[in-house]
């Protein structure tokens, strides 16, 4: 039965997790509108961040910026949850710090999931499973989004496993230190996305790529109207030496490439490998 009405949607972000494992620079906006794509409604905004008391007392520059780090996620709607990051000494005399938001980012959103349809876990950490499964089993629809070091299983359990780098805007892609002039989508633009098909014989492929936040992301069918995707044809010459060729196609195989107009449509030029699964 479809239910009517806005989905009401909950994100909760480990954001320590996701700045040490590729996310670093990570648009928050754009997350909230990406959890948000099918008509959603976000009642649940948790962004749970790391803060180093003493580094704050000597370091008025770390200070400043995490503070204003934090009006910015606020700025956006989310619900800052401050983890004093607490510093302990091993047994060899090694001082360390830990500020685990693992427990209260699981208790959060087991508790407020009993309002929510939908919820995003932003985050790699394979501990999250047991969450996903009581998740699911109160109804909700759970995906998890991240970038490097994922869990396996946490990417099986979940509902949909998004990579970070495949969301456009996301994470900017760096053009010699200019960001900002690339329009992801826009002919002569660059990307991010995956070969899901290769004629070993022939030599090409296909790349396919997301074009903007509409929701569907099952539509992979790029000839349908409201597919978010893209598809760009690949010449093998297009590949680096470093990609085997022997992988494609394979949907784990991460590529950033050059969108140009072709007497083939689309095609994906200078490509270069981003991350394997």
């Amino acid at each position: 039965m479809e239910r009517k009405g806005n989905l009401r949607v909950g994100v909760y972000v480990d954001v320590a997790n996701i700045a040490q494992n590729g996310g670093y620079g990570m648009h928050y906006d754009v997350l909230r509108e990406f959890a948000c794509r099918n008509n959603g409604v976000a009642l649940r905004l948790n962004a749970y961040v790391a803060y180093d008391e003493e580094e704050a007392k000597t370091n008025i520059e770390y200070k400043k910026k995490s503070l204003s780090f934090h009006a910015v996620l606020r700025d956006f709607g989310y619900k800052v949850i401050v983890k004093v990051v607490k510093w302990y000494v091993d047994e060899n005399g090694t001082k360390y710090g830990k500020a685990n938001a693992d427990l209260d980012m699981a208790v959060d959103a087991l508790l407020q999931s009993e309002t929510l349809d939908y919820v995003l876990l932003v985050t790699g950490d394979g501990d999250f499973v047991r969450v996903v499964r009581a998740l699911q089993n109160r109804g909700c629809r759970v995906e998890s989004l991240a970038f490097k070091n994922v869990s396996h299983v946490l990417k099986e359990e979940v509902d949909v496993f998004t990579s970070g780098y495949l969301v456009p805007e996301l994470l900017p892609i760096d053009l010699n230190g200019e960001s900002s002039h690339n329009q992801w989508g826009k002919l002569n633009s660059r990307v991010r996305g995956v070969c899901y098909a290769y004629q070993h014989e022939k030599g090409y492929g296909f790349m396919r790529f997301m074009r903007d936040l509409r929701g569907g992301l099952w539509i992979t069918d790029s000839r349908k109207n409201e597919s978010p995707y893209v598809t760009a044809f690949v010449h093998h010459s297009q590949l680096p030496d470093n990609v085997d060729l022997n992988y494609l196609p394979n949907r784990t195989h991460l590529f950033e490439f050059k969108i140009v107009d072709s007497d083939k449509g689309i095609q994906a030029v200078e490509v270069k490998p981003v991350h394997r699964y």
